[in-house]
């Protein structure tokens, strides 16, 4: 049993049982046993792989996606440039590098990454240091300095914490992690929930017995929305789950690159949920943003024009690079099991910025 798993207990047991986003939250961010705050997860030797640990093309985009925004806002100086969620820094050093191109903007740049994780703030001190730019870390939102920024989200909303409802013959209970047979065990509130079908969407209603629905506090997205909408910018959310809201049980653990048993040993595992891309819009909206997307991760990359920028790193490579950096790029771009599909780009912006690159055909 884990230290994490014996801390819940009693919670448990002192409280009664927890709400899937409180379960899922010390799961991954508590202090001393959580996820996130006691190891580097990335890459082969970790439990998973993102976009930019894939493919150094990745990165580069992204960075030359923020100067062509940095040129539509009328090239600001300081640009508050975020990232949220940086994992090893890589996507923040490619994108770096990729800047030197546009001198002026790099020169314009004042990062800001929010981490959570001292194990990851030290990794990416470490991969950000040969940048030579002057980095500043925060534990949230707050803490931020005003002025227009562009934001980057890279599977960051996947891994805030949701709630999940279920509906029964007498409506909507919530799902809750407590004790049965001596083991944590999914159950349900026995006291239903008033109003839940009243705020789905239309075309989910009446909702059928054992419909989920889950929910996420998108808070950290309506904070940089509000901003955008008071100082100008814009952010972009890249991640995987569904365009419009949908019904489903998506709350998955990773371990050592395999799929494992959501309540087994936590702390040890990565905890996510697909992201419900229309409650992201909406959210953003509300604050004031206007919202571009979403569009397919592998339609996005090929109109910044990652087919090209492939071609160019292969000339001149051996034949394995060459095949290397193709695989790279048909995971990224393709179908299942790629992440093409799946993966979606979202971003909302300042109502003066009206046409973001990678979102109009």
């Amino acid at each position: 049993m884990t230290p994490l798993e014996q801390q819940i207990r009693q919670l448990i047991e002192t409280e009664g049982p927890l709400p899937v986003s409180r379960y899922m939250g010390l799961a991954l961010s508590d202090p001393r046993h959580g996820y996130y705050a006691t190891r580097d997860p990335f890459g082969a030797g970790g439990d998973f792989t993102t976009a930019p640990e894939m493919s150094q093309i990745f990165g580069e985009l992204i960075g030359l996606w923020c100067a062509e925004l940095w040129r539509l806002m009328g090239e600001p100086s300081p640009l508050r440039l975020v990232e949220l969620g940086p994992g090893r820094g890589t996507l923040m050093a490619d994108l770096l590098r990729a800047a030197k191109v546009v001198p002026a903007f790099r020169a314009a740049l004042d990062v800001h990454l929010v981490e959570t994780s001292p194990v990851l703030t030290e990794r990416q001190r470490v991969t950000l240091a040969p940048s030579g730019i002057p980095l500043h870390w925060h534990a949230g939102m707050e803490t931020l300095p005003a002025g227009p920024l562009v934001a980057l989200a890279n599977e960051f909303v996947d891994a805030l914490p949701v709630d999940q409802l279920v509906k029964t013959e007498d409506g909507w209970h919530e799902r809750r992690v407590g004790m049965k047979n001596g083991r944590l065990a999914f159950g349900l509130d026995p006291a239903p929930l008033p109003g839940i079908e009243k705020i789905l969407p239309a075309r989910l209603r009446p909702s059928p017995s054992g419909a989920v629905i889950e929910r996420r506090d998108l808070m950290p997205v309506g904070d940089i929305a509000r901003r955008i909408a008071i100082h100008g910018g814009a952010a972009l959310v890249i991640d995987y789950g569904y365009a419009r809201s949908a019904f489903g049980d998506t709350l998955q653990a990773v371990r050592a690159h395999r799929f494992a048993d959501p309540l087994d040993s936590p702390g040890e595992a990565d905890l996510t949920a697909h992201v419900d891309f229309e409650a992201l819009a909406t959210a953003a909206e509300k604050q004031g943003a206007e919202v571009h997307g979403p569009v397919a991760q592998g339609i996005f990359l090929r109109r910044l024009g990652i087919e090209l920028r492939a071609e160019k790193i292969k000339l001149g490579k051996e034949a394995e690079t060459r095949a290397a950096i193709d695989a790279g790029i048909a995971r990224l771009t393709g179908p299942a099991p790629g992440m093409g599909e799946l993966f979606k780009a979202l971003a909302f912006a300042h109502r003066d910025l009206r046409a973001l690159p990678g979102f109009d055909s």
